[in-house]
């Protein structure tokens, strides 16, 4: 099953939300928690860095294997001349703010040779791991988060083992800032794969959940919108399920034409919230009687910071 949900705000807090943004999106997942019971994970957009990113890297939970971890890690970055500014661990991640100005797509690449990377990008970092959202909550501090946008996963464990790296959201492997949560199955995966592989494109594991957010880093990549890669990922994805995208400045969705797999959206002048169930949308006011709606079969949808979030929807062809 697997549940998803995401948080955009307009133009600042909502003045009646008394929670953090990842205080908010935590609720939203434990509200979840019955689709999803094997793992969590949250994509956090903090404040755009200039000449700089954020990097976070899954490490040993031993201590001393984590120590060996984070230098190799440390010589990693020091060989391509990306100086640390900010470093430190959460759980069994070890995150990093590296000034550097040279071409992302060869350095996250280089980097992934040398340790397993969880996200990169001048606004994205993503925490995740095998747990239930209040417990893993508090290890990653995700309540400390009050950016303008995040988007979060509880999974059921289908097609690929319980683990930390098998775990969304899903980072574009090269690709900055763009990172995907899924509901439901893409039948033509390995189709899909090989496809993008001729193109140059990596995969680290075999979850269809990595599969999307790379197939739309590549479309944009080339030139698409993210309007116009959500509008042919309905041709090109085969199978049952409804995904969430996030950029530095947007979230989208994308609903198969069978629309077997729900998602429930709130909108209004402050904020969008979205979710795989009303009830996630309800914890962020008690008590309040919210109007809803689900989008139809074959759709998409997009709700951009550059455009104070108007959303636009669409359908395939």
């Amino acid at each position: 099953m697997c549940g998803i949900s995401g948080i955009l705000f307009k133009n600042g807090k909502h003045p009646d939300l008394s929670m953090t943004t990842g205080e908010a999106l935590t609720e939203m997942m434990h509200c979840l928690l019955h689709r999803g019971p094997d793992s969590d994970g949250w994509a956090m957009y903090r404040e755009p860095l200039a000449d700089a990113l954020r990097l976070r890297f899954f490490v040993s939970p031993e201590k001393a294997e984590a120590e060996k971890d984070i230098a190799r890690i440390k010589a990693a970055l020091a060989k391509h001349k990306a100086k640390i500014l900010e470093e430190g661990t959460l759980g069994i991640t070890y995150g990093v703010v590296v000034k550097y100005k040279g071409d992302v797509k060869t350095f996250a690449r280089a980097i992934e040779d040398a340790a397993r990377l969880v996200s990169l990008g001048t606004s994205l970092d993503i925490v995740k791991d095998v747990g239930q959202p209040h417990p893993l909550g508090y290890l990653y501090r995700t309540g400390e988060f009050d950016g303008t946008h995040a988007i979060g996963h509880t999974r059921l464990a289908t097609e690929t083992g319980v683990h930390p790296e098998t775990t969304h959201p899903f980072w574009a492997t090269g690709f900055a800032d763009v990172c995907v949560v899924h509901n439901g199955q893409v039948t033509n995966y390995w189709v899909m794969r090989r496809r993008l592989e001729r193109q140059g494109m990596r995969f680290h594991t075999e979850n269809d959940t990595e599969l999307i957010s790379v197939y739309l880093a590549y479309r944009m990549d080339r030139g698409a919108t993210l309007e116009e890669a959500l509008r042919g990922s309905l041709d090109d994805l085969d199978g049952t399920y409804t995904y969430l995208v996030a950029t530095k400045d947007s979230i989208g969705y994308a609903k198969d034409k069978l629309a077997a797999k729900p998602l429930v959206i709130y909108e209004d002048e402050h904020m969008v919230a979205v979710a795989s169930e009303e009830v996630a949308l309800n914890r962020l006011f008690p008590g309040r009687s919210l109007r809803t709606w689900e989008p139809a079969p074959l759709t998409f949808g997009l709700w951009s910071l550059e455009t104070s979030a108007a959303a636009r929807t669409g359908t395939e062809g």
